[in-house]
Order: structure tokens, then C-alpha cells, then sequence
């Protein structure tokens, strides 16, 4: 009798808590095995795209995974063109590595929008697209997370949709506590972004030194982590 081999997945990887718990969810599965990490990493500023965070951290991140990073370059101007041949040239690297592997896991949650656009990038790759936590409801999954030993910071607020003063805060029980009612307790709708240092995807925690809180674009709040 002949025993399937587990399909071979590569990871979004954003360096937040809704990628890791992504890792996380997909290695309690048996039909599944993650083989690296994909990031999309802004190039002047040498930082996870978005999210803010350090390139140092990110590696340190990969590392505690246990898992071979892939790194995207973009420029600080890009645009959807850019950022989308980028990508299939991640892919195609991805691919060459890893022969079979045509399947890549996000951790989006509940954004249709998002995931249709996802689909269709990949439809086009000739890629499988997955979204391991999407539908959970996110308030019971960050409570999830949390009581999972997953811990973060949030490391960029959107400041028109979330006090400032979030920036640089534990995700934990106390911050889902004080959030307020219109915000999702995952930051699903961009409302914050979190930097993952340690959890049960992780060997062993990351160590974080918490720097300056800076407004960008006169909009997102975004509280500097290093590692120490």
C-alpha cells in the first residue's frame, strides 16, 4: 500500500501573529509540510514590508522556525505591477528550489477582497493558494493565540482607525480588553500590525529590545523592535 507524502507548502511569512499562528495550525496537520518562508521586504528600508519590522529580526524569526527564508525585494514606490512580478519571481525561485512545490498559505482571516485577489495571482503562477485560519472568529482566535503562548507586539497602528498609543504594546488579554468596539481583535481590517517573538512555532523566544514610536506618512504609528 502506498502512503501519500504531505504536500509541500510555502509560507507567507509577514513576521505577525496571524502568520505564525498560520505556521503554527499547519504543523499539527499531517497532510501538509511547510518547507520555507516567504517575505515581502521593502528594499531601501530593509524591513518587512508594512509591518515595519527589521530584516534582523525577521531572520532571527526564521531561524527560530527552523525553515529556509525567501525574501522578495521591492522598492519603497511600488506599485501593484511591481509588487506582483516581484512575487512570481519569488515564486519561480521557490519552485526551482523546492520541485513540486505549487502550493502557498496565507493568514488572512476574513477580507474576501483580498483573498479573491490572492487567488487570482496565484491561478496565474499556476499556484495553490491556502488560507488555513480564514473564517475563525477573530476574537475568539486571538484570545486562541494568546492562551497559545504566542506572543507579540504590535508594531504598527493605523492611527486613523487606533489610538497611537497601542503602538509598541503587548498582544495580549489586557490589550484585547482595551480595544475599542469597532476595532478586530486581530487587526484584520489594518487597524495594527504585530511583531511575533515567540510560540509554539518557535524553538526558543526571540529577544526584543522596544525603540522609538515614529508617525509615518502622517498616518501609521510604528514602534521600532531590534533585537538585543
Amino acid at each position: 500500500m502506498s502512503t501519500l507524502l504531505p504536500l509541500p507548502v510555502l509560507l507567507a511569512w509577514s513576521g505577525g501573529k496571524d502568520a505564525a499562528w498560520t505556521l503554527h495550525t499547519l504543523r499539527q496537520r499531517s497532510d501538509v509540510e511547510v518547507v520555507a518562508l516567504l517575505t515581502t521586504v521593502t528594499a531601501e528600508y530593509e524591513r518587512v514590508s508594512m509591518q515595519g519590522i527589521r530584516r534582523a529580526v525577521l531572520h532571527a524569526q526564521a531561524r527560530a522556525t527552523g525553515l529556509p527564508l525567501l525574501e522578495a525585494m521591492i522598492p519603497a514606490a511600488c506599485d501593484n505591477a511591481v509588487y506582483e512580478a516581484a512575487m512570481a519571481q519569488a515564486l519561480d525561485d521557490a519552485q526551482a528550489r523546492w520541485p513540486g512545490l505549487r502550493s502557498i498559505a496565507f493568514g488572512d482571516l476574513f477580507l474576501q477582497d483580498i483573498r479573491a485577489y490572492r487567488e487570482r495571482n496565484c491561478a496565474r503562477a499556476g499556484w495553490q493558494p491556502l488560507f488555513p485560519l480564514f473564517g475563525r472568529d477573530t476574537a475568539a482566535l486571538a484570545r486562541e493565540m494568546i492562551a497559545g503562548g504566542l506572543r507579540a507586539n504590535l508594531c504598527c497602528v493605523d492611527t486613523q482607525q487606533l489610538d497611537a498609543d497601542f503602538a509598541g504594546r503587548d498582544f495580549d488579554a489586557a490589550l484585547l480588553d482595551d480595544l475599542p468596539a469597532h476595532v478586530d481583535a486581530c487587526g484584520e481590517n489594518g487597524e495594527f500590525h504585530t511583531c511575533v517573538r515567540d510560540g509554539p512555532m518557535f524553538t526558543a523566544p526571540i529577544a526584543l529590545e522596544r525603540g522609538d514610536t515614529v508617525l509615518r506618512d502622517g498616518r501609521f504609528a510604528y514602534t521600532d523592535f531590534g533585537l538585543t
